[in-house]
């Protein structure tokens, strides 16, 4: 599937197959780097629980939510489960397939089916059900009692997550060409950040409108392709920073101020992938799976591994001061926060990742297969 769309009309055949990688001959990806040997003294974990969720090759979303951890099938199930044993709160289905998901408070529920259906969801009860009018891939926010979401039209809705009623829309003018993988709704406060092209903007989610905004990335090329820089999730937040990846062109940090949001640094990397961060650095890997760190409050490098190059790697999360990444066998790589060290490696079905994994405040790591396994680590 391409990754861009033209928001307007259909762009001519030769046009999309450009977009699709098939007017032009493209070099054959390296194969993946040989996995290395481990040091003797290397970080263990064990799966506290496991439980099968419907599979799915989408980027689709874990969520933690207080106690418990909700996720979403490809095929429309969801289920919330507690983080502690594993047990299955409640679950649900969206009668068909969806296109992104899943957002949850724990309680209510929201995913978007591929028919651009907005679904509400009560304890894994549906409750309502909204047509939208543009396709969207990236996961709703439910937060507040609210329910946010964004097209790739770049439009962004608010519902009452109760009953669906439509509270705000935002819509600011952007280029034609947009991106088919996840953007971002991210709470700071009582401010929604969203992703529009390269820019942060900062919106009231009592009324969707526009406080302020921030330019990530200044995006260059000579056609829209090369000029294409939307911010991709998922982010990496610091207490009132966020930082974050521009596709294709930069990683940086913002101060997210309501009041007076400003650039902390941007660095260049030709990335796709979401970023994680803590008070120490900001992790992101490159289009070749180079995984480079940048120190948080400066934005120099702190180091670089190259070991796990071309491994298909998800966006990272920092778990226990360790950074984990997935990979497209099915591996997911412990390594240090410190200097780059690969410290261990959990194994799972093989069947790869396409949602990154996601750290509990406990410091337990959740991970969720393309084959449908939903893990909890406990990090040694």
């Amino acid at each position: 599937m391409s990754r861009f769309l033209k928001n307007s009309a259909l762009a001519a055949a030769c046009a999309a197959a450009v977009l699709l990688g098939a007017c032009s001959s493209t070099p054959e990806r390296p194969k993946p780097t040989a996995l290395e040997a481990l040091p003797a003294a290397s970080t263990s974990a064990k799966p506290v629980w496991s439980q099968r969720v419907g599979g799915s090759s989408l980027p689709l979303r874990l969520v933690v939510a207080g106690d418990a951890v909700v996720a979403a099938g490809e095929d429309g199930q969801i289920a919330a489960y507690d983080l502690a044993s594993g047990r299955e709160r409640w679950k649900g289905t969206a009668g068909g397939r969806i296109s992104a998901g899943i957002g949850s408070d724990g309680r209510y529920a929201s995913v978007v089916t591929r028919d651009n259906e907005l679904v509400g969801f009560d304890n894994g009860k549906e409750i309502w059900r909204k047509t939208l009018r543009s396709r969207v891939v990236t996961a709703p926010l439910v937060a507040g009692e609210r329910v946010f979401v964004q097209g790739v039209d770049r439009v962004v809705l608010a519902f009452d997550a109760a009953d669906g009623g439509k509270l705000w829309t935002f819509q600011r003018a952007g280029d034609p060409l947009t991106l088919l993988q996840p953007g971002l709704l991210q709470p700071v406060g009582n401010t929604l950040w969203v992703g529009v092209g390269p820019r942060l903007v900062a919106l009231d989610p009592l009324d969707g409108n526009a406080r302020q905004d921030v330019i990530v990335a200044s995006p260059r090329g000579t056609n829209e392709v090369e000029r294409l820089a939307d911010i991709v999730g998922p982010a990496g937040r610091v207490d009132n920073a966020l930082c974050v990846r521009a596709f294709q062109t930069s990683v940086g940090c913002i101060q997210a101020s309501a009041v007076s949001p400003s650039l902390r640094w941007s660095k260049a990397q030709a990335g796709s992938q979401g970023v994680a961060a803590d008070a120490e650095v900001v992790v992101g890997a490159d289009v070749n799976d180079r995984v480079l760190a940048w120190r948080f409050g400066s934005g120099d490098v702190a180091w670089r591994n190259d070991r796990l190059a071309y491994r298909g790697l998800t966006a990272p999360v920092i778990v226990g001061g360790k950074v984990a990444v997935g990979d497209g066998e099915g591996y997911v790589h412990l390594i240090s926060r410190d200097d780059g060290r690969t410290l261990g490696r959990l194994s799972t079905d093989g069947s790869g990742f396409s949602v990154p994994p996601v750290a509990t405040a406990s410091g337990w790591l959740l991970t969720l297969t393309k084959s449908g396994q939903l893990e909890a680590w406990r990090i040694d």
